[in-house]
């Protein structure tokens, strides 16, 4: 038989969202309740008549509630296969009911880690035994057993019994175990990941467990034929994609948030009014200002033909100002993410141009200063393995620099050298930027030949390349990238230096009367 009538649940909760409104469905239909400690007393409280666990297994909970639903009493009543006359004679001999629902949500670890207030005490004790053995049981029974471990699957759960006169079917039943299993899976990563780190393994464990939650299946992935999923992961603490709120437009594309957080971290590189315009992962627009319409107005002029179709991304609140430089005649784009927009700024970007409807506006919240990111992992499937690396964080490059030019920079020149080089990290390798007055004017993307890149860039720049500055994301091979900059007006120059060949691009510079700084520190993106 698919359909199994609940007639017994055994409900043990930390999270109590929605707990009542399910147990007094449950009792619509006769279901006996059994419970625990604090969630026993909650259905108490709301007038549920409900048995507890010790009245099951004839023994108490112990040892500050650490013991409770470890018992044969309740394995059994949970794991007896129905269809086993064997199984079902065993329970008739030791005189013990069968369970047909369990609901549980597990001890809220993850949260318990994130909270910086947390004693290593605190996050032990939020550590579930008895809650992930009694999910994977009922789960491995899913024939017969239905395992709820999330209140998200309250609603659905409810329609079913409602639908089924107090039953349920082997398809929800399969699809609920397979929810508890991933769920389990989750929880113990986690746990491994504390312990991982608090073993002193550092970022790089023997065994690495990853738990990402699906946040939303996408229409398609990078290519119309490919399938696609957008995973979150759990607890996140800063502003990014994943944790902005959608507060207008289209659903978002697998190519959307690529861009969306390429164009969020460049902006975080900055403290000053920052705008950002991302095409094809790359940024083609970048400035800052001393008011977020000047950045915008600057990033925009960079190239507009590219910013065409764009990604913007801000890290101050979008304000009306700014909203109206975006929505000139004759301007389009994609998806917008800021810490937040006005109400202005909000009512322009979703009224004033012809693609209103259509504009993803997401709000990230506020960002952390570069002290207080989190410097996470960063992921790269390869076949047959994934490589795992430290992420390439913010940073004060220019803390050890050296200049190694007669000349040495201008106060101005040193300025667009700090401003390029940010920008130039976050651009595909070989990767040369152009830039003059706090805006970027010129990009060589993704070349496989360096001095490609400075030839791109400079035709990108045209003549605004006179009296700007040029930063390279690694080291010059030969003096002949520095030559074709001297040709486009490039007056100073950054790059992290290690080539066998500096002394020539160096002399070079001389000769050019350039000044080069080094940083020591390498940006390659691939």
């Amino acid at each position: 038989m698919a359909d199994r009538m609940i007639r017994r649940a055994l409900v043990s909760v930390s999270d109590k969202a929605g707990l009542v409104d399910l147990a007094r469905v449950l009792a619509e239909f006769r279901v006996e309740l059994i419970s625990t400690g604090g969630t026993r007393k909650a259905l108490e409280s709301a007038g549920l008549q409900v048995r507890d666990i010790s009245q099951e297994t004839g023994f108490p909970e112990i040892l500050d509630g650490r013991v409770k639903t470890l018992h044969p009493r309740v394995y059994a009543g949970i794991l007896a296969v129905r269809d086993n006359k064997q199984h079902m004679a065993t329970l008739q001999e030791h005189k013990i009911a069968p369970i047909d629902l369990i609901v549980c949500n597990l001890y809220p670890f993850e949260a318990t880690v994130a909270r910086p207030e947390s004693t290593p005490e605190d996050i032990i004790e939020n550590i579930d035994i008895g809650g992930p053995t009694m999910v994977r049981a009922a789960a491995k029974n899913f024939h017969d057993v239905a395992i709820v471990t999330d209140p998200s699957q309250y609603g659905a759960l409810i329609e079913e019994l409602r639908a089924h006169a107090g039953a349920l079917s082997l398809a929800t039943r399969e699809r609920l175990a397979a929810a508890a299993f991933a769920r389990t899976a989750a929880y113990d990563a986690a746990i491994t990941s504390y312990f991982a780190t608090r073993a002193g393994t550092g970022e790089f464990p023997e065994h690495l467990g990853l738990s990402f939650q699906r946040g939303m299946l996408l229409r398609y992935g990078e290519n119309p034929h490919q399938k696609a999923a957008f995973y979150i992961e759990p607890g996140f603490p800063e502003a990014s994609v994943a944790t902005a709120r959608a507060l207008h437009g289209k659903e978002l594309s697998f190519n959307n948030i690529l861009d969306l957080d390429s164009a969020l971290r460049l902006a975080g590189e900055f403290t000053e009014p920052a705008a950002i315009v991302v095409k094809h992962n790359n940024p083609c627009g970048a400035a800052i200002g001393a008011t977020l319409e000047q950045a915008f107005r600057k990033a925009y002029e960079g190239d507009p033909l590219s910013a065409y179709g764009g990604v913007l991304g801000f890290n101050r609140e979008v304000d009306e100002a700014t909203a109206l430089q975006v929505t000139e005649p004759n301007r389009f784009v994609e998806c917008i993410i800021a810490p937040s927009f006005s109400s202005a700024a909000f009512q322009l970007l979703t009224t004033r141009p012809s693609w209103k409807k259509s504009v993803r506006l997401l709000e990230a919240g506020p960002f952390a200063s570069a002290a207080g990111k989190t410097v996470s992992l960063d992921y790269r499937r390869v076949a047959g393995g994934l490589l795992v690396q430290t992420g390439d964080a913010p940073a004060d490059d220019f803390a050890g620099m050296r200049v190694v030019t007669k000349r040495a920079p201008s106060a101005g020149e040193l300025a667009d050298l700090r401003f390029a080089w940010k920008v130039c990290k976050h651009v595909k390798s070989n990767a040369i930027v152009f830039a003059k007055g706090g805006m970027l004017v010129g990009v060589g993307a993704g070349q496989m030949s360096r001095v490609d890149s400075v030839h791109l860039a400079s035709r990108k720049s045209a003549e605004r390349s006179r009296g700007s500055v040029m930063a390279s994301d690694a080291f010059f091979p030969f003096r002949d990238n520095i030559d074709e900059a001297a040709k486009a007006g490039v007056t100073a120059v950054v790059q992290p230096g290690g080539s066998m060949r500096d002394q020539d691009s160096i002399q070079a510079c001389d000769e050019h009367d350039m000044a080069m700084v080094l940083t020591g520190i390498r940006h390659f993106r691939h």
